[in-house]
């Protein structure tokens, strides 16, 4: 009998970090990490798990959206979907009334985001391998015939994204015993939460340091004199030979963040990233403009490929970073690190949240092994939050990702975890006090 999927179960869990204000920043100052968490299971008792990472309230609304989809995954049969996870991507990105909805953005593409995701981690566990792995081991061929190229031939054909796979061939088993060896660099936001005091930001900074990290990240944007205040403290902690990047999380606009980052200009910032809305193509392109050599970072809120382009093409942009839950799963994500190293730009992920780190690594290692071919002044967000909820959390030691071992995604979250975070009626939100909703200021 032909394997099918027969369900789809989706979960609303979320973590209360507003508490400590982990996370916080100048435009989420109570943050509570939170997931849409999806698990596909099949008639032969398989499952794949995938999640979409929001920050608390509205989370419910995400639920609502991997639902609604729902149905169009059921009943399919597991052999073509795990064998084309691409034939499903299109599937749901391009049903002519949910498109109605974006198209291509917000919460509905992020739910096909989450099942696509799923069935990549269904796929790897069937293929007993880490998802990088799998993705590695796939010919050039096969991944062009993943990638949706409709709105990207203005910027990269099939032909080219396929020459650029074929010459990232040479030397791919030596990158994959390297990456096996010494893992992949990360960069750490764990000191730098806008809602942390001066005593705290310095000793996790100093501590980042003894633990290897080469770039530390700073959120800045509530206030011009605390900001300077804040770096001057992260610079003396980290000495001049570290890397300082800063996080403005959209909080600007263009002739503020100019500003402002004059401001900060003295302490050397290795990047802003996010300056001001994701949606400004020419307003990032302004920016970076105006602010060389400070480069220019962002993406974890860019909806598609389609922006990915433009911000390419604009010179907008130094840094690509990449967002597991963000866009459409997978196949999209393969769409952006093919333009990134078509136009030479490097990718820095995006993680820290509820299981971003667990799932992108695995993008980042592929994009080493079978794309770009280079680790130069790329590194994975790392923030050391919440991993201990996760079946194979991330490792990372010297400052460097341990590359995955287990078949997957290293998406699947504790079922303790899950019942005792569910919203609203786990122990953690209904017994103990924890706040249902994020304070205000």
């Amino acid at each position: 009998m032909t394997e099918r999927i027969t369900s789809v179960d989706t979960i609303d869990v979320r973590f209360p970090t507003s508490v400590h204000r982990d996370g916080s920043d100048a435009m989420n100052p109570f943050p509570d990490y939170s997931a849409a968490y999806v698990v596909l299971r099949t008639s032969a008792g398989a499952e794949g798990h995938g999640l979409i990472f929001t920050v608390g309230r509205g989370t419910e609304i995400q639920v609502a959206a991997v639902r609604s989809l729902a149905a169009m995954v059921i009943d399919q049969p597991v052999d073509a979907l795990v064998a084309d996870p691409g034939a499903l991507a299109r599937r749901l990105v391009g049903d002519s009334q949910i498109r109605w909805l974006g198209p291509a953005k917000g919460v509905v593409h992020m739910a096909a985001g989450g099942l696509v995701n799923a069935v990549w981690d269904l796929a790897a566990r069937r293929a007993g391998k880490p998802l990088w792995k799998l993705l590695a081991d796939l010919t050039p061929e096969q991944l062009v015939a993943q990638v949706d190229f409709r709105y990207l031939r203005d910027a990269l054909t099939e032909d080219e994204a396929l020459a650029l796979l074929r010459r990232a061939n040479d030397g791919r088993a030596a990158r994959e015993q390297q990456l096996r060896a010494e893992g992949y660099p990360a960069y750490t936001t764990t000191p730098g939460w806008l809602g942390y005091d001066d005593e705290k930001l310095a000793r996790l900074c100093a501590e980042a340091v003894r633990d290897g990290y080469q770039l530390i990240k700073l959120k800045v944007g509530g206030d011009l004199a605390d900001d300077v205040r804040r770096m001057g403290i992260a610079r003396q902690a980290v000495g001049p030979q570290i890397r300082l990047a800063v996080d403005a999380n959209q909080i600007w606009g263009v002739p503020e963040a100019i500003r402002w980052m004059r401001e900060l200009a003295a302490f050397d910032p290795y990047w802003i990233e996010e300056p001001t809305s994701p949606d400004d193509v020419l307003g990032h392109a302004a920016v970076r403009k105006a602010l060389s050599p400070i480069r220019v970072a962002t993406g974890e809120h860019v909806h598609n490929a389609v922006v990915f382009k433009q911000l390419l093409q604009a010179d907008a942009v130094d840094v690509v970073q990449i967002d597991a839950c963000r866009v459409a799963g997978v196949n999209e994500n393969l769409a952006i690190l093919l333009l990134a190293a078509h136009f030479g730009v490097p990718v820095c992920p995006h993680a820290g949240g509820v299981g971003l780190c667990e799932l992108v690594q695995h993008l980042a290692m592929f994009d080493f092994v079978a794309v770009s071919g280079s680790t130069d002044d790329r590194a994975i967000e790392y923030v050391d939050h919440l991993h201990e909820h996760f079946v194979d959390p991330v490792r990372v030691t010297g400052g460097r990702y341990l590359a995955p071992t287990t078949p997957g995604m290293s998406a699947e979250i504790l079922p303790t975890s899950l019942a005792a975070f569910r919203f609203p009626d786990g122990p953690q939100w209904a017994d103990t006090g924890a706040p249902a909703e994020a304070p205000t200021q």
